[in-house]
């Protein structure tokens, strides 16, 4: 069964009031010969929050892999339609792809530290992209990204330790941490908070909120209480096809399109 896609027929709020980042155009992609994602466009604005929502297996972490083409990894995959980032197609060939993850990093569903101390796990993608003049500045750099990731008084004393024995919340605070430590544009977040209890849960929250001061912030999540706390724009994904996109409010209290009434109000999903 396919769906034509339905977008809400006003410009979002957050849209007209701040500038693009990421533009999707008539997007798809494949597993071998499995469709994905269907004919998606959407535009993702600069400094705001964007929650992409729907049942299990309905396209959005899918698609928010494509953003920074984390979907390179597996053979099978192919996509077709452009993404453009600040203008720049992120498919063209001579994209440099590691750059474009530095640009656009992420933090994933399971918290995922290195195997090294709290220190190395914020300096590790620094020194790999250069971005340290010397040990002082590489320090600066550690200090302001844990900082930012609301984790520095919580691990200042102990910077020497394993990342990996923090709790959960703290990893990934941690991971959070090492992702603006290489100064992205964009962070990208898979169920940030899944693995997490309710308090680590509202700490990185409140610091996703903190955040999209300074950054571009897309949030897969099955919550749909979350998206309604921390986004600005949510975006309604079903069977592989965006169905509604518009300000986080008026999508969930005013739908423009039954299914996405249905998903909402829990009569399937």
């Amino acid at each position: 069964m396919s769906f034509k896609t339905v977008f809400t027929p006003a410009i979002p709020a957050i849209i007209a009031a701040n500038a693009p980042k990421i533009v999707a155009q008539d997007v798809n992609v494949y597993y071998g010969e499995k469709s994905a994602i269907k004919e998606l466009s959407i535009t993702i604005p600069d400094k705001a929050v964007s929650a992409f929502i729907g049942p299990s297996g309905c396209g959005k972490s899918t698609f928010l892999r494509s953003i920074n083409r984390m979907n390179d990894t597996i053979p099978s995959c192919r996509v077709t339609g452009k993404i453009a980032f600040d203008g720049m197609d992120i498919y063209d060939r001579a994209v440099d792809v590691v750059e474009l993850r530095a640009r656009i990093g992420m933090v994933f569903q399971k918290p995922n530290p290195f195997p090294k101390s709290i220190f190395e796990n914020v300096a590790y993608g620094v020194r790999i992209h250069g971005l340290a003049k010397d040990k002082v500045d590489l320090e600066r750099i550690v200090t302001e990204s844990l900082q930012r990731a609301s984790l520095w008084d919580e691990v200042k004393d102990r910077l020497a330790h394993a990342g990996t024995g923090l709790s959960g919340g703290q990893q990934q605070r941690l991971c959070i941490a090492r992702a603006i430590a290489v100064n992205p544009e964009v962070i990208l977040m898979d169920e940030p908070c899944s693995a997490l209890d309710p308090i680590a849960t509202a700490r990185i929250e409140e610091l996703i909120s903190d955040l999209k001061q300074n950054f571009c912030i897309v949030i897969v999540t099955h919550s749909m209480q979350q998206a309604a706390r921390v986004s600005d724009l949510t975006a309604f994904f079903h069977l592989g096809t965006l169905v509604e996109v518009g300000d986080t409010d008026a999508v969930f209290t005013n739908p423009q399109e039954k299914r996405t009434q249905d998903y909402i109000t829990g009569r399937f999903g």
